[in-house]
C-alpha cells in the first residue's frame, strides 16, 4: 500500500501524539499519518508504574485519543527504511509513505537481560504492564532488576499490590548517583519498612526460565528464584533509522533549536532526540513524559510552520509510596549539593550546583515550584550554599 502525507510521524507514543495535536491546530486541512510498530493508539505512559496500580482508573483512561485529531494511525507497523532524496518511509509489510515532513518520534529500547522467558518483563509499554499485571498477585515473589528511575516506582507499585519484591541493583541505595547519600540511605529504610528486600551491589549475571519460576545467578555467587522478574535497566535511544538515513546521531539524533535534524524538513523530538538545552548551555536527551509532550508538541508546530526555538527545561517527577518529588535540570551527586529541609528527607529541596551554578533542582514532597526551579536553573549564577537557600517561594 502506498500513502502520502503532508506530516508523517514515525512513532506512535506520547510525543507523536503531541505533534499531531499541534499540527492540526495549526493547519485544519494538513494530511497527518502516524506510524507505529505498538498494536495500541497512543497512550499515557507513566500512569503504567504509577497511577495504574494504585487507582480504580479505567486501562481505556490512559487512551490520548489522537484519531480526534484527523491524523491516520497506522499500528502494529515497523518503519524499516527512510529514503530522504525521494522523501519517503517503507515499513516492514511493505508500506510506503510519502512524506512533506517528517518526524522521528522513534522513542527509546529497554536495556535486556540476558533470559529469555516470558516471565522477564523489561519493562515500557502497555503489554508490558498487562503482562505484568496478569503475574502481580498477592503473595507472588517478583525481582525489580534496577535502582533508579523506573525500579523505584515498579518496586513500590509491586509492594502495594501485596507482592513479595527484591530489588537488586549494582549501586549502593535506591537512587544512587542521582540523590546525595542520606536521601538514598533514608529511601532504602522506608523500602524495607514496607516489605521490599534490597539487594544492593548485586548485578544479574545470567539465569533461565524453570518450571518453579525464574531462576536468577548473581554476581555474588548466589542464585534467587522468582515468580516473575521486572528489568528496569533504563534505555537505549532507537537511532538507527536516523543513521540509515546519514542523520547525526550522538546518543540521540541531534537536532538544532527548533528540533530539525541537518535535513530541515526531517525533524527528532522525545526520548531519541538530544537538543541545544539554553537553560543549561549544553546538550540533552531527556526520557521523560513532560519532554515527551513539549518536544512533540514544539516540533509539530514548526513542521506546520512556526518559527520559534524549543527552550522548555523539561521537569520530571515520580511517586514511591506515599513520597513524590518533582525535579528540573542534572541531578548527580557528583555535583556540589546544598540540601535545605522543612522535615528531614520528607520535605524540602536538594540543589545541584557545578562551579557556582545551579544545574538541578530536586523538589521532594515539594509542590507547585517546578517554574521557580527553572528559572533558579536559567540564571547565570554565581551561588553558593547560603543563596540558593531560601530562593523558592514555597521554602523562602
Amino acid at each position: 500500500m502506498a500513502y502520502e502525507y503532508d506530516h508523517l510521524i514515525v512513532g506512535a507514543g506520547m510525543t507523536a501524539d503531541a505533534a499531531a495535536k499541534a499540527i492540526r491546530e495549526l493547519d485544519r486541512t494538513a494530511r497527518v499519518g502516524l506510524v507505529g510498530d505498538e498494536r495500541h493508539a497512543p497512550y499515557e505512559r507513566p500512569p503504567l508504574s504509577k497511577g495504574l496500580w494504585k487507582d480504580d482508573r479505567p486501562i481505556e483512561s490512559i487512551d490520548l485519543g489522537t484519531s480526534a485529531s484527523g491524523a491516520v494511525l497506522h499500528l502494529g507497523r515497523r518503519v524499516v527504511g527512510v529514503d530522504r532524496v525521494a522523501r519517503r518511509v517503507v515499513d516492514d509489510q511493505g508500506g510506503v509513505y510519502a512524506y512533506r515532513r517528517l518526524l522521528l518520534a522513534t522513542g527509546a529500547t529497554p536495556r535486556r537481560l540476558p533470559i529469555e522467558d516470558e516471565r522477564v518483563i523489561h519493562f515500557r509499554t502497555l503489554d508490558d504492564y498487562l503482562a505484568l499485571r496478569r503475574r502481580a498477585v498477592p503473595g507472588a515473589s517478583a525481582a525489580v532488576i534496577g535502582g533508579g528511575f523506573i525500579g523505584s516506582e515498579i518496586a513500590a507499585s509491586l509492594a502495594s499490590a501485596g507482592c513479595r519484591v527484591t530489588m537488586l541493583f549494582p549501586g549502593d541505595g535506591i537512587g544512587a548517583g542521582r540523590f546525595p547519600y542520606g536521601l538514598s540511605d533514608f529511601l532504602d529504610g522506608y523500602y524495607r519498612e514496607r516489605g521490599v528486600t534490597l539487594r544492593a551491589g548485586t548485578r544479574v549475571v545470567g539465569g533461565r526460565g524453570a518450571r518453579e519460576g525464574v531462576e536468577l545467578a548473581l554476581s555474588d555467587g548466589t542464585e534467587a528464584r522468582f515468580d516473575v522478574v521486572v528489568a528496569g535497566l533504563g534505555v537505549v535511544p532507537n537511532t538507527d533509522l536516523a543513521a540509515q538515513a546519514g542523520l547525526a546521531v550522538d546518543d540521540g539524533i541531534v537536532v538544532d533549536a527548533r528540533l530539525r535534524t541537518a535535513d530541515p524538513d526531517v525533524f527528532a523530538a522525545g526520548d531519541v532526540a538530544r537538543f541545544p538545552c539554553a537553560p543549561l548551555g549544553m546538550r540533552l536527551r531527556v526520557e521523560h513524559e513532560n519532554a515527551a509532550i513539549g518536544m512533540g508538541r514544539h516540533a509539530g508546530r514548526v513542521m506546520a510552520g512556526t518559527d520559534e526555538d524549543y527552550t522548555t527545561l523539561p521537569f520530571f517527577y515520580s511517586d514511591l509510596f506515599d513520597l513524590g518529588y518533582e525535579a528540573v535540570g542534572l541531578l548527580d551527586d557528583r555535583l556540589d549539593v546544598v540540601e535545605q529541609w522543612v522535615q528531614p528527607y520528607r520535605e524540602g529541596v536538594v540543589y545541584y550546583l557545578d562551579d557556582g551554578r545551579v544545574c538541578g533542582v530536586l523538589l521532594w514532597n515539594v509542590w507547585g515550584q517546578v517554574e521557580a526551579a527553572r528559572d533558579l536553573v536559567a540564571e547565570a549564577g554565581p551561588h553558593d550554599a547560603d543563596s540558593v537557600r531560601g530562593r523558592l517561594p514555597r521554602l523562602a
